[in-house]
């Protein structure tokens, strides 16, 4: 059986503000077998070619709301959930964003389940061409 897609790689591009590009983002999928509220959402760790990305620098948008990763951990509207299946945006703040070409983006999302006694990490990976 195939896996189900993570990432959209249509979704990767920079992002735009006032004629300045000032990051990229892209559609990723939750690493989990049902949704969650985004204030089980503990980190969002990344690594673009070879780079780590600082976590102030990550931003999360779910239903059309954008939140920085230390914001999730307080944001438990059910309207914010990320949802089993569905791609939520994640947008790095990043100046010039990614230059034409290959790159490599090493992403780990961590979720801590009330119910789990430790730490969910997934690690996803992609090579994308912008």
């Amino acid at each position: 059986m195939a896996g189900r897609p993570i990432y959209d790689p249509a979704s990767f591009k920079n992002v735009e503000e006032n004629g300045k590009v000032v990051g990229f983002s892209f559609a990723w999928k939750a690493q989990y077998y049902r949704s969650f509220t985004l204030s089980i959402l503990r980190d969002i760790i990344l690594k673009v070619d070879g780079e780590d990305i600082k976590r102030e620098d990550i931003r999360l948008t779910v239903n059309g709301d954008t939140f920085s990763l230390e914001e999730c951990r307080t944001v438990i509207d059910p309207e914010y959930r990320w949802e089993f299946g569905e791609y939520a945006t994640v947008t790095v703040l990043k100046e010039g964003g990614l230059s034409k070409g290959k790159h490599s983006i090493e992403a780990i999302q961590k979720i801590a389940p009330s119910y789990m006694p430790f730490v969910i990490e997934a690690p996803c990976n992609i090579e994308v061409e912008f």
